[in-house]
């Protein structure tokens, strides 16, 4: 009967603590979603009116006038197609040159393999600075111009150890029999080493995917002209340069007789601008997980 009050007294604490873990969780999960949604709800009500204050739940005036405006601008329009190119354009050319490159490194035949490794490893931690990086860009032709987006972020070392952990796991029989055939290493690269990592290549393009969506800081430094400025530039000058407080909407058929406010045109930018990215991520979210586990457990 001790024993069995002793377990009950143990399930019991166990079953609380399991609670407040809950508890826990779910109140991280409110701290963390709530301003998105107080951004949504303020962004679909009558700027006027919410200047009054008071809208936390729900909106109080439901509206649509402030993403008409958004989307009135066709200078949004242009940074949309600009961020949707630069980030597929930017992933793939990324993925397959550091794949490659992590390919030759992950060959213990390649002389001096240690040594770039060692030099890559310090760029990891040590850069030239903004000054200097900024000439480079100018000297090489890449200031205002679109392939700012995509030469300079050709290649990251970090992703390039995720590829080499993977890559050294392979079955280095899987080779050898593609040599016996006449192949060489750019056909192995191609035809053998690339369809087997799909799941490494799913991971880094998922890492580079969301980066290229999210970077606005090659916009703001490296481009003036406003048709090549992606979506997260625009949205940092509409919350940066926004200095009116109140706009009217120019509509097809004239000026509206509803009005928006210059603080609801930023949160409905924002959503604009954020919301492919939020729907997209949880989907994709355990591609994160297993690219920081690739190559961590062995046997």
């Amino acid at each position: 009967m001790f024993k069995l009050f002793k377990l009950n007294r143990r399930t019991k604490g166990e079953y609380i603590f399991d609670n407040l873990n809950m508890l826990f969780m779910l109140i991280i999960c409110f701290i963390t979603l709530y301003p998105i949604w107080y951004v949504l709800v303020n962004s679909l009500n009558d700027g006027i009116d919410a200047m009054k204050g008071g809208i936390y739940w729900w909106p109080r005036e439901f509206t649509l006038e402030n993403y008409k405006a958004v989307f009135a601008n066709p200078g949004i329009v242009t940074s949309f197609g600009v961020t949707i190119a630069k980030t597929i354009i930017g992933t793939l050319t990324h993925v397959f040159f550091t794949a490659m490159v992590a390919y030759a490194l992950s060959r213990k035949e390649l002389y001096g393999r240690n040594i770039y490794m060692v030099f890559g490893i310090i760029t990891m931690f040590f850069s030239g600075g903004l000054i200097p990086y900024f000439l480079l860009i100018r000297d090489l032709g890449l200031f205002d111009n679109f392939l700012v987006y995509v030469i300079p972020t050709l290649f990251n070392f970090f992703h390039l150890i995720i590829f080499v952990s993977f890559f050294r796991e392979l079955p280095k029989s899987l080779e050898e029999a593609a040599k016996m055939d006449g192949a060489n290493d750019l056909m192995i690269f191609v035809k053998v080493i690339i369809p087997l990592s799909m799941p490494v290549i799913a991971t880094i393009a998922l890492f580079q995917g969301v980066y290229q969506w999210n970077d606005y800081f090659a916009g703001v430094i490296f481009i003036n002209n406003p048709e090549l400025q992606p979506i997260q530039t625009y949205l940092y000058k509409v919350v940066a340069e926004s200095s009116s407080n109140q706009m009217m909407l120019n509509a097809p058929g004239g000026i509206t007789t509803k009005t928006v406010t210059s603080q609801s045109i930023k949160l409905a930018t924002m959503v604009v601008t954020t919301l492919p990215i939020v729907l997209v991520y949880p989907f994709l979210q355990k591609y994160f997980v297993k690219g920081m586990l690739i190559g961590s457990v062995k046997g």
